[in-house]
């Protein structure tokens, strides 16, 4: 049961936010009463807090596995620094769009803009990790990059993930598919790695 809650409430918090999501109407989605929520979680607020650590929880199960298999990468070649990019995004984008990351994504997106401590759980939980990963393996790929520059790329390079997800009915409308179907997802995902070496491997023409 507290994980159907769980997963029901992230839905109806994604959509609503906090102050509009009832916790009566949680509790008849999951066709259980109230004191369930009480229970398990102490109440809205408990319960709002725990879906952050359940969507971290669920992002880690994605990615630690990948960023494991990368083995030591403070150790890695500039080439294969940006291999280990481009499989990186690669996973990440395949969860980005997978069906089940939707609800996370709306989650998400309503904590972006205006955080609460729920954020810094998803960042703690499930964003840091990514993005210490990818700062690294951006340091080993581009070793002249001053630090300021590092983490203005790596910010950018994984943006572009983001938009298979939360701008997702651009990207249907852009490539005129009623849904996201496996050619498209296969076609945007060889794009994005494109762009990703492209990114890291070519150095910015000077200003003049």
């Amino acid at each position: 049961m507290r994980e159907r809650l769980l997963d029901i409430a992230i839905d109806h918090f994604g959509r609503r936010g906090f102050e509009g999501a009832a916790t009566r109407a949680i509790a008849a989605d999951a066709d259980t009463a109230m004191s369930q929520i009480t229970y398990h979680f102490g109440g809205k607020e408990g319960l709002y807090l725990a879906c952050a650590d359940h969507i971290a929880a669920g992002i880690s199960q994605w990615v630690k596995p990948g960023i494991a298999a990368l083995g030591d990468i403070d150790a890695l070649a500039p080439e294969a620094a940006t291999d280990a990019i481009c499989r990186m995004l690669s996973g990440f984008a395949h969860m980005m769009l997978d069906p089940g990351t939707r609800a996370w994504a709306s989650f998400i997106v309503r904590e972006q803009q205006a955080p609460t401590e729920a954020f810094e759980r998803l960042f703690e939980g499930a964003i840091r990790p990514v993005m210490d990963a990818g700062l690294t393996l951006i340091r080993q790929a581009r070793p002249d990059l001053a630090e300021e520059e590092v983490r203005a790329a790596a910010l950018l390079v994984w943006g572009q993930v983001l938009i298979l997800r939360t701008a997702r009915e651009t990207v249907k409308r852009v490539m005129r598919v009623d849904d996201i179907d496996p050619a498209t997802a296969t076609l945007l995902i060889a794009r994005l790695i494109e762009h990703t070496r492209c990114l890291i491997t070519q150095p910015p023409e000077k200003t003049r």
